[in-house]
Formats: structure tokens, C-alpha cells, sequence
């Protein structure tokens, strides 16, 4: 028999999710058939998985020892301990026993796409477990994950809940666009005034998404505003304003209005990116996710309301620019002021100034 006791950090969650938590291995199946026949209880008396838990709690589990680790994930790291405590392949912006923000590297998964990939979620585990950070019997109860989803080929800001209270309260905040989140993107052509840019995503074949100027069947709503920094280069380095955030929605967006992202093979044109990298050794788009702004009212982290946190961009980022004689924006003396978090008054973005 195994007893749990219900901490802070676990209440405010029905008993089922945790238990498909804490025995991440177990089909549900298996679960509620324990609860019914009792050999899973809460407080001594039948639960039938849907109750919420509370602080102090107390789950029993009349298993053999042996069943709950069979089907418990004991996770082996998937990088040597000593590297993943000392050298993760991302950077830490912050971190708090809740919450993580992190820098992803471009060429990384956020997510798993397949079972065999590794993913920042899994670097980042592997990184708290050895880091000491995380314990195993924690990692059962839960499990940390990302909160906001880059591409692959998109460098920059990714938060991640360790805890419960983390995990609901950044998908709060992202769920109801409260935060604020800015990209920098270098962009062909030459663009000298700021624009906000209404249209409708349509996801089509090969992973690709069409801008519509209308609605249409299977399209969905994109708003999207930008200012220029500085150019160079025949090029425009923008601060980007992510409003709805759709999948693919920057890179198609821009292109639709004549100006991809350099070095984007999906949405640009070939003979630039051919011509980027001869002149840079450049792979991959040059797009990051540079600022990330907590909400000044109603955060659900007080300690946090109103920051603003900001990833520096890559080698390879900065590098083009330097090239370009173009100033990075994530030097300090170049970062613009923040005016009000989560709205569209950031200095160049006004209501009202909308795409043709």
C-alpha cells in the first residue's frame, strides 16, 4: 500500500488527473477501476475521480508495490546528468519554483512530434531532474511542460509551468492574451511606417497557411502589428506584435504583404535565402520571439505584474545584422519603451491602423 498526501502545490485538481499523472503509464481504464473497486481511495472513503483535491488530502493506493511502478515513469535523462545540470541546449531567462522562462535555440522542437523526437519539454525535465531542481517522486505527481508552442526554425521565448499553480496560470494568461509577446523578424524589402494587419489563416496541404483578405471555410481570423526598428541591406529589421496567435501567422502574414522573412524556406523566395546564406552561412529564418511582458493587472504571479522579460538573440541573428549594419534590438540602449502590457498601444501599434 501507498499513501500520497495532498500538497499545496497538487490542490486544485480532480483526483483522476492527478492519478493519470502520478501513474503517467496506467490506461484510465485501469484507474477508474481501482476506484471502483476501492483499491484507490480518498480520505478513507470510494472516489469516483472526479473530486477536487484539497491540501492535505490523503490518496491511498492498495497496489502492489511492483504495479505502481510499472506503471509509474521513472525518466532516464536523456542527456548525461553532468550535462544536463551544467549545459542544457537552452538558456534560463528566469526561474522560480512555479515557473520557467526559457530561450529555445532555433532547430529545436517545443513539443514532441514524434514518440523517438527530443524536445525542449524533455531538455527542459532532463535539466530540473538533474539539476536537482525536480525529484523523481515530484516528477510523478507533475509533470512540468511548456506553455506556448515556437516552430522549430523559430528562436526565442517559451514559459513553462514546473507547478500546477504555474501551468494554469500562464495558460491563463495566454489563453486570454493578457501577457504580451514581441518578435523581432528581418524582413526583404524596406518598410518606414508601422501597420496593423487584419486577415483569415487557412491551413492547407504541406503544412502551409494561405491569408485570405475574407472569411472562408476552415479559415480562422489573424491580427498582426509591426514597426520598423532600422534597415539595411534592402531589409527591415520589425518589432512584431503577435495579437491572435495562430500557428505559421507572422511568416504568412508578412509574406502576404511582399515582405518574408529572411531566410524562411516555406514563405520566402529562394534565391534570397541562396544569396543570405553564401553571404552568412545562414540556415533558417530569422525570426525569435524577443520579448515576453507579464500582465500589469489580475497576474496571477503578483510578484511578476508588469515585467517584461527579453531573450537575446542568436549568434547567427546577429550576425546578419552586424553584416547589414543594422543594430540589435536586444541591447538594452536600443529596447523600446513598454507602455501598456497585453494591448495594442505598444509605441507604433495603434487601433485603427489596419491592412488593405
Amino acid at each position: 500500500m501507498r499513501e500520497i498526501r495532498i500538497g499545496e502545490q497538487e490542490a486544485g485538481q480532480r483526483l483522476d488527473k492527478f492519478l493519470g499523472k502520478y501513474m503517467g503509464l496506467a490506461p484510465k481504464g485501469f484507474l477508474y477501476k481501482m476506484l471502483r473497486k476501492k483499491n484507490i481511495t480518498l480520505n478513507g472513503k470510494r472516489a469516483d475521480g472526479g473530486e477536487k483535491l484539497a491540501a492535505g488530502d490523503q490518496i491511498r493506493l492498495f497496489l502492489a508495490e511492483e504495479t505502481v511502478e510499472k506503471f509509474t515513469d521513472q525518466r532516464t535523462p536523456a542527456v548525461p546528468a553532468e550535462q544536463g545540470a551544467e549545459k542544457p541546449p537552452f538558456s534560463v531567462i528566469y526561474e522560480d519554483r512555479d515557473i520557467l522562462i526559457l530561450n529555445k535555440p532555433w532547430g529545436m522542437l517545443t513539443q514532441k512530434a514524434a514518440p523517438s523526437d527530443l524536445s525542449l519539454n524533455e531538455y527542459m525535465t532532463d535539466w530540473l531532474l538533474a539539476s536537482g531542481r525536480l525529484s523523481q517522486e515530484a516528477l510523478r505527481r507533475q509533470r512540468p511542460s511548456v506553455c506556448n508552442r515556437l516552430d522549430r526554425n523559430t528562436s526565442g521565448i517559451v514559459t513553462a509551468g514546473i507547478t500546477l499553480k504555474g501551468l494554469q496560470g500562464l495558460s491563463r494568461i495566454l489563453k486570454d492574451r493578457s501577457c504580451g509577446k514581441w518578435y523581432w523578424a528581418l524582413v526583404w524589402g524596406e518598410i518606414s511606417q508601422p501597420r496593423q494587419i487584419r486577415g483569415y489563416l487557412r491551413k492547407e496541404a504541406g503544412n502551409r497557411a494561405q491569408i485570405l483578405s475574407g472569411p472562408g471555410e476552415g479559415t480562422r481570423p489573424v491580427e498582426t502589428a509591426y514597426r520598423p526598428l532600422a534597415r539595411g541591406g534592402g531589409c527591415t529589421l520589425l518589432e512584431v506584435h503577435l495579437i491572435t496567435g495562430r500557428s505559421h501567422q507572422i511568416r504568412a502574414q508578412l509574406s502576404a504583404e511582399g515582405h518574408f522573412i529572411i531566410g524562411d524556406p516555406k514563405y520566402g523566395r529562394p534565391e534570397i535565402n541562396q544569396r543570405f546564406e553564401e553571404r552568412f552561412g545562414l540556415a533558417g529564418q530569422l525570426l525569435h520571439a524577443g520579448r515576453f511582458a507579464m500582465p500589469d493587472r489580475d497576474c496571477p504571479f503578483p510578484g511578476l505584474a508588469g515585467r517584461v522579460f527579453q531573450a537575446p538573440l542568436e549568434k547567427r541573428f546577429s550576425r546578419v545584422l552586424d553584416g547589414l549594419g543594422i543594430p540589435r534590438p536586444d541591447r538594452e540602449a536600443d529596447a523600446p519603451e513598454h507602455r501598456r502590457i497585453g494591448g495594442m498601444e505598444e509605441r507604433g501599434c495603434r487601433p485603427g491602423i489596419h491592412g488593405d
